[in-house]
């Protein structure tokens, strides 16, 4: 990966690439779920049991180091963790084969376009496993072969940790291979069967950023076809990311170009696009979001809101059909329902002195603001009030009053009350 992250700790689609391979074996409810990690990422995985493998001594070592934790299981399901693009279904069927065959282990093996550098898997007379070889190990006529070794395996647990006591490093490395516990089981008599996986795109796996690229192009296009299937509309899957832990539900609509990211939330009948990026946000039902908009961590539209075009939301509560049409900022605010926010609207809730908690501003219902106002936290601005244009708003201001009148503030209390009073 050329990088100074560890290539398993690349993000990848709202993930790291672990995850996607840890959330794979998830569904399966094994008795004991072990990642292995180096001792710089032994902190990375919270709520998992991690076994630490001291020095990067390769595969057969790595999984040597989860004895302890794993103890005696009868299948042992030995996943490489760069394989973002496992489902558990194949998983599933790779442990029922095992367990059905009796075999001693089991390899998951694919056929993809380009066997590149995979391991050829080579089987004997009976479709078992003859023998693993390294692509710079092949003959002319092994490189020929188009099944390859996905460094996926089920084994017995009683044969699997004898064989890999007897490792030894044979190559310049100086490593110890997985691939060599499989050997030594069939030297030993053992049946080592071998499952192809149906689908070949799905056993890739990355090793490059280019192939880090590839495989979020891929998550990318099944997750848009999840959501589609169930009911939603993405109008171009082709520029929309959603990540997988983003709820949407049926009959809401994203638009092209937008992203979706955390535990983005989006209602029925809610419109979101084009280009919007929205982090850990709740969209409610029938709400209206973009073009050009940004909903950051904390922020909910209640239904029917609008957040139109060049708008930016963070931790802010925004009420029902209440609209912020165009350049807003709207920062830790609570705002009622069927308020109006005028263009270039900002609420200023940077605290003034170091250490200091951000304030609130509070906005009440069927509010009207101007245009180009700002209002300084804490604020409260009560049910029905008006601001002037281009007012800079630092005190509360009651309900049914008009307040702004730069360059100081004058708030105009109960203006509104006595004029809709002397129309009637």
């Amino acid at each position: 990966m050329k990088s100074a992250t560890p290539k398993h700790l690349h993000p990848l689609l709202g993930r790291r690439l672990a995850d996607w391979a840890i959330e794979a074996v998830r569904p399966l409810e094994p008795d004991h779920l072990v990642v292995v990690a180096s001792p710089q990422a032994a902190d990375a995985f919270d709520g998992l049991t991690v076994a630490v493998q001291r020095e990067p001594l390769g595969t057969g070592d790595a999984v040597r180091s989860a004895e302890p934790f794993v103890g005696d299981t009868d299948s042992v399901l030995v996943v490489s963790a760069d394989h973002p693009l496992l489902t558990p279904r194949v998983l599933r069927q790779l442990v029922e084969q095992h367990r059905e065959s009796g075999a001693a282990a089991t390899v998951l093996s694919f056929e993809p376009p380009d066997p590149r550098a995979y391991g050829r898997i080579v089987r004997n007379a009976e479709g078992s496993l003859e023998s693993i070889v390294e692509a710079r190990d092949a003959t002319a006529d092994q490189l020929r072969i188009g099944e390859v070794n996905s460094s996926i395996y089920v084994f017995d647990g009683a044969k699997l940790w004898p064989v890999l006591a007897r490792l030894e490093p044979q190559n310049a490395q100086g490593e110890l291979y997985l691939t060599d516990a499989a050997r030594f089981l069939v030297q030993d008599g053992e049946n080592v069967g071998v499952m192809k996986a149906p689908y070949p795109a799905d056993i890739e796996g990355v090793n490059t950023r280019e192939e880090l690229a590839d495989a979020g192009a891929a998550l990318r296009d099944r997750i848009n076809r999840e959501h589609m299937l169930a009911g939603v509309t993405i109008v171009d899957p082709a520029t929309t990311w959603i990540e997988a832990d983003v709820e949407l539900e049926p009959d809401s609509t994203i638009h092209p170009f937008t992203v979706l990211r955390g535990r983005t939330r989006v209602a029925s009948g809610a419109e979101v696009g084009p280009h919007v990026v929205a982090v850990d946000a709740e969209i409610g039902e029938s709400a209206k979001v973009g073009p050009f908009c940004y909903l950051r961590p904390g922020t909910r539209l209640d239904a029917g809101a609008k957040a139109g075009t060049f708008v930016e939301i963070k931790n802010s509560e925004i009420g029902e059909r209440t609209k912020i049409p165009h350049m807003s900022y709207i920062g830790d605010a609570e705002i009622g329902a069927d308020t109006n926010i005028g263009a270039g609207t900002i609420t200023a809730n940077y605290p003034h002195e170091a250490g200091r908690p951000k304030q609130r501003t509070k906005i009440g219902r069927n509010v009207r603001t101007g245009i180009h106002n700002g209002l300084e936290a804490p604020v409260e601005i009560g049910d029905e009030a008006w601001i002037a244009g281009g007012s800079y708003i630092t005190d509360d201001v009651p309900p049914e009053s008009l307040a702004g009148f730069p360059p100081r503030q004058v708030t105009k209390e109960g203006y509104l009350r006595r004029k809709r009073d002397d129309n009637h």
